[in-house]
């Protein structure tokens, strides 16, 4: 299968004093012709003031459903350890049905200890929430298969991360899109590995839309550089993560051009 190029924005849902200055960001990418707005599922900031404001990931998200017309979105990603599965799914198809069908389950391990420990959750080992994560997939498709109403379509999981052994497993066992947080070489080897655990889990791996996170650690030539070679490679999505209190979409309004520009 080929997927078209599609730009994300990650709208970190920190740092923000006011919630009001989110649902402008969402508006903003949504109008510049982004494709996704993704937030992401954690309690505290993960960078600046450590104890800055912060939002909830789902309640947010119902609220995307109402305020967006065009643009899917989700979180990048839920953490599985936050919410029983069943719920999880539950909630997923709530928003799926309030926006139309337009929400993306992303979906993670979880590794930020501090939510954990400040939320009561059981913070375990990395191998243990991997396990876990392992256990829920299957569950949250059996309740999404009992549920009525149905979701108004096949919701898109994605998983992120690239743990060869267990997450890459995952992906080829349950996942729609893989999203990883890669350079070209280190994604041509964990795509190799994927495609392993595809084989034998009876899959194409070309029916996964890879996706990959990009970093701003040059100018924005570098970043568009970035993105040939990595679309190049058969990566479609690609995400830019921003984060409050000004949530500053210039580069990404780039990515939308030069999304474009390849469309033609």
């Amino acid at each position: 299968m080929t997927f078209p190029v599609r730009i994300g924005v990650q709208l970190q849902p920190q740092h923000a004093p006011e919630y009001s200055l989110i649902r402008d960001a969402v508006k903003r990418a949504e109008d510049i012709g982004v494709d996704i707005a993704f937030n992401w599922d954690h309690f505290y900031p993960l960078s600046g003031e450590p104890d800055g404001a912060h939002f909830e990931c789902w309640t947010m998200l119902a609220a995307w459903a109402e305020q967006t017309e065009r643009i899917e979105f989700g979180p990048l990603v839920a953490c599985n350890s936050y919410r029983n599965p069943d719920l999880l799914a539950d909630m997923a198809r709530t928003v799926d049905h309030i926006s139309g069908g337009r929400v993306i389950l992303g979906i993670g391990s979880g590794w930020f200890e501090r939510d954990y420990d400040e939320y009561g959750f059981e913070f375990g080992t990395k191998g243990s929430r991997l396990d876990a994560l392992g256990e829920s997939l299957p569950r949250i498709e059996s309740r999404m298969a009992q549920l009525n109403p149905q979701p108004t379509r096949k919701i898109p999981v994605l998983i992120g991360g690239g743990g060869e052994r267990k997450t890459l497993r995952h992906v080829a066992n349950h996942a729609d899109i893989w999203h990883s947080f890669v350079d070209v070489e280190t994604y041509r080897r964990k795509s190799a590995i994927l495609a392993e655990h595809c084989a034998a889990a009876g899959r194409d791996p070309s029916t996964i839309e890879r996706s990959a996170e990009l970093k701003v650690d040059g100018d924005v030539d570098d970043l568009l550089r970035f993105g040939d070679e990595i679309t190049a490679e058969g990566v479609s999505l690609l995400t830019l993560a921003v984060s409050g209190p000004d949530y500053d979409l210039s580069t990404v309004e780039r990515l939308v051009k030069w999304r474009d520009e390849r469309l033609g």
